[in-house]
């Protein structure tokens, strides 16, 4: 079986539509595909009602989100890491309000952005580009970098963060992000099951130590994301012996966004067993079924 559990739909910062990512999905042969789309499930019901177009019948899909959250280091400092939620009640009271949160305040980061862009001559109007976005989706940097390359500015949304919008870009704005403990303990709460992102992928900027890890599991947290298209293989081993020491459930996912990155949907995959294990702990809401 080939099972991705990392994509975004344009709910978030991918450009497939939640219907289109599970047809994409479908046609790379894949067997299951997670939606987890930034802080929001407003994805979900599209992609769930996809599945009855699918042909042929059976691909398997798994709601979830990715938060942003702020964690110790392990080294005296904090730094910002990923936890991907999988199967919580989307209804769950403390899940809407910091999603809401988490929604408006990119909203908020994303026009100051872009004002100060604008400011300096850019051709961006930080009005239009947050107009054109619905309240429910989940603003980001690579709406910035997608309108930039529309204005021709720079060629690619690789090109936009490296030169504007990553943390050392003179047009960097930090967001408020939920502590990683909170995050673990709501999505618990609310029945799902936590999973770290992309754990260790030092080109992103600072990352958590192995010990941070065990505090993380310590507190709940169920599982690692080891293969990544931005973990080298020793990166991997690492992480999975890791998992290993900690018991933790081992994904694995190519963190699709369409045409905004270019990894492939299933580039990277889960075992079949690790899914199933997942779905045993969750207890918000099931894999659904096409």
């Amino acid at each position: 079986m080939r099972i991705d559990l990392h994509a975004h739909s344009t709910a978030s910062d991918g450009t497939d539509t939640p219907a289109q990512l599970v047809a994409n999905a479908a046609a790379v042969g894949l067997d299951a595909v997670a939606i987890t789309d930034h802080d929001t499930t407003a994805g979900w019901a599209e992609a769930a009602a996809a599945l009855t177009s699918i042909q042929p019948s059976g691909l398997r899909l798994v709601r979830g989100a990715e938060l942003s959250c702020e964690s110790p280091d392990g080294r005296g400092g904090r730094c910002t890491v990923h936890v991907l939620a999988y199967l919580f009640d989307p209804e769950s009271e403390a899940v809407v309000a910091e999603h809401a949160r988490s929604r408006a305040d990119r909203r908020v980061r994303l026009h100051r952005m872009a004002g100060m862009m604008a400011a300096d001559g850019f051709p961006i109007d930080p009005d239009a580009l947050l107009g054109a976005l619905p309240e429910d989706s989940t603003a980001g940097r690579p709406h910035l970098a997608t309108a930039l390359m529309r204005a021709g500015v720079v060629g690619s949304v690789g090109e936009a963060f490296s030169r504007f919008l990553g943390s050392a870009g003179g047009y960097y704005v930090a967001m408020k992000k939920t502590p990683v403990l909170d995050a673990i303990e709501m999505i618990t709460a609310a029945g799902g099951v936590t999973v770290l992102a992309h754990a260790f992928a030092h080109r992103r900027g600072p990352t958590v130590t192995a010990e941070v890890i065990a505090d993380l599991a310590a507190a709940g947290l169920a599982g690692v994301e080891v293969d990544h298209p931005d973990h080298e293989p020793a990166v991997r081993d690492e992480l999975r012996a890791i998992a290993g020491r900690l018991d933790l459930l081992i994904t694995g996912s190519s963190d699709y966004h369409g045409s905004n990155k270019t990894v492939r949907l299933g580039q990277e995959t889960t075992a079949p067993e690790m899914l199933d294990a997942l779905a045993e702990r969750a207890k918000g809401v099931d894999v659904l079924v096409g």
